[in-house]
């Protein structure tokens, strides 16, 4: 947890917030000049990567309650003040009060040894769920009907962006795994829009990454946890790829 935790921090160029809750087992990536939308927590049973959805005060986490289950949600605790649920896929997520965060983090300037024209940059923007075959319909119905995100106009294939509101922090896109990937419920990974991608890579794997594979527009690597995710080509502030 502290070599993951410590490369996350050194990545996106963020501090880290007083350890909170119950036990100690929150914590929040703090970005310079901006408002936070990473959190950290202390997790028994293994890394994973989960979603929490800041859905406004406590009535409104209420309705979302009342929404997702009539979508196919399972709930899995109810805390009163935030929910643990499951969507159809089989993908653990929250429901939370909005604490009002409106300031988007601009891309991080990457130190990276290389050409001396390269001026990386990069962010982490992007949630994509990983969702076998079988299930993948479903899902993007739902999380488009929860979310109120069309699927992005003209998406086939494997890969299906949800559009996202102006200011929103994160993306959201869900990913159709092969029918030999042997996952059988929605599972999820981060993504890493970057300029200069190689050079990026460079400085991740000086910070304690392995890199996985490689992409026609993006890599994956393993954190220190074990934990996979990618850098990919898209525009760090748009969040588009370039034309």
């Amino acid at each position: 947890m502290d070599a993951a935790l410590e490369f996350w921090l050194a990545v996106t160029a963020s501090t880290l917030s007083p350890w909170r809750g119950d036990a100690g087992e929150y914590a929040t990536l703090v970005p310079p000049d901006a408002d936070d939308h990473l959190r950290v927590q202390r997790f028994a049973a293994g890394p994973r990567v989960h979603l929490d959805l800041h859905v406004g005060d406590q009535a409104a986490v209420r309705a979302a309650l009342v929404r997702a289950l009539a979508l196919g949600a399972a709930l899995e605790h109810d805390a009163g003040t935030d929910v643990v649920l499951s969507s159809p896929g089989g993908y653990v997520f929250c429901l939370v009060r909005d604490t009002g965060a409106t300031r988007r983090q601009a891309p991080v300037p990457v130190p990276a040894p290389g050409r001396a024209d390269e001026h990386p940059t990069a962010l982490v923007d992007q949630l994509c769920l990983d969702v076998p075959a079988r299930r993948f319909d479903a899902e993007v119905a739902f999380w488009s009907e929860l979310t109120g995100w069309a699927p992005r106009r003209g998406s086939v294939g494997e890969l299906v962006p949800l559009e996202r509101p102006a200011g929103m922090p994160l993306r959201l896109m869900l990913q159709r795994l092969g029918a030999d990937d042997p996952r059988r419920t929605a599972t999820a990974h981060l993504d890493v829009a970057c300029t200069a991608r190689h050079a990026v890579e460079r400085a991740h794997v000086a910070a304690g990454a392995r890199v996985r594979g490689h992409g026609p527009r993006w890599t994956t690597l393993v954190d220190p946890a074990g934990l996979p995710y990618c850098l990919t080509d898209r525009d760090p502030t748009s969040g588009l790829l370039p034309a």
